[in-house]
């Protein structure tokens, strides 16, 4: 099979052995992989792959069940989707398959492969982390979600809309804001001209948002920290901005009840990510066929452009998904 490999530190479509599945494993036949700014981590050798699985690039894909157990969740030919530790830019992969559902129907393949990674990501900081149900069931709830015009923000911000919560989000240009806007959020605040911290604490009354979902990291730590309210979480998935925080006032974390949860979803154990799946499944999945979900997809690339595509995430010159879905 044909496959995205990496040799001294360049992207090149070259061949290898096709994969061949466990017992527990769907085949699928790539029609299209999702790319994640993790994928430039592990080109760059910040992210490896976790032991034992692939170290071919690709987080997300959607395409076609070449075979599958015989346990009867898929058949050969079902349209489906999955969340990977690996292996996604290729013409086939091996899935557990309790990380692989199925693509609603009225979603295209190149749709399909931008929901994996980044709806699941933003469903486990919300909904898992975050627990934003059960704040919900206690009253209105306030998120604060940054880098919104990303894949996983523009998820995040879909997903904590239709759950009802008010929608704070940080980007850098009004082009951007625009789009969230479409996407519902309600506070839209471009980060180059306004200090998000001090807007929130003015919007609301200096009370604060209940959940941040960060990209940025220690550059953000204390006006993240100060824009929480009472008992809130921050939540952090990246350190776009610097890893080493200075200067913490650990007082305001302490008198707020705060609580700060670091995660990452690729190195977790697949019965996590089968029960992951499986919540969001039940709660959001339905959503994609009456539209009321949908991917965002900024560009679509062959995958011998796929050096393109990264710089062009890079340059945080994206709005949403960019996807790979052809060797031809």
């Amino acid at each position: 099979m044909k496959y995205v490999k990496v040799q001294h530190g360049q992207l090149h479509v070259g061949t290898t052995d096709n994969p061949t599945p466990k017992p527990n494993e769907v085949l699928i036949e790539i029609k299209a992989s999702g790319i994640n700014r993790a994928d430039l981590l592990q080109l760059a050798g910040k992210y490896p792959a976790p032991a034992g699985e692939s170290s071919i690039l690709g987080l997300e894909v959607a395409g076609v069940v070449l075979s599958a157990p015989a346990t009867g969740e898929f058949e050969v030919g079902d349209r489906v989707m999955a969340l990977l530790a690996g292996g996604g830019y290729a013409q086939q992969v091996c899935v557990d398959v309790g990380c692989v559902l199925t693509i609603p129907d009225n979603l295209s393949f190149v749709q399909g492969a931008a929901i994996p990674e980044a709806f699941i990501t933003a469903y486990q900081c919300l909904f898992e982390i975050g627990q934003l149900n059960s704040r919900l069931n206690k009253g209105a709830v306030n998120v604060l979600i940054h880098a919104g015009a990303s894949g996983v923000g523009s998820a995040a911000i879909q997903l904590a809309k239709s759950a009802g919560a008010r929608v704070f989000t940080t980007a850098s240009s009004q082009k951007k804001l625009a789009a969230l806007a479409q996407l519902g959020a309600d506070d839209l605040i471009n980060y180059t001209e306004v200090d998000f911290c001090e807007y929130i604490k003015q919007q609301t009354q200096g009370q604060g948002v209940d959940i941040v979902i960060d990209f940025i990291g220690a550059s953000y730590l204390t006006k993240n920290i100060s824009s929480i309210a009472l008992d809130g979480t921050l939540v952090s998935l990246a350190m776009l901005g610097g890893r080493m925080g200075q200067d913490f006032d650990f007082a305001k974390l302490l008198a707020k009840r705060i609580t700060v949860s670091g995660t990452t979803l690729r190195n977790r154990d697949y019965q996590y990510k089968a029960q992951l799946i499986s919540n969001f499944s039940q709660q959001f999945l339905s959503q994609f066929d009456c539209g009321k979900l949908m991917p965002v997809i900024d560009s679509q690339y062959n995958y011998s452009q796929v050096a393109l595509a990264f710089a062009k995430i890079q340059a945080n010159g994206n709005i949403g998904k960019l996807i790979l879905s052809s060797f031809d």
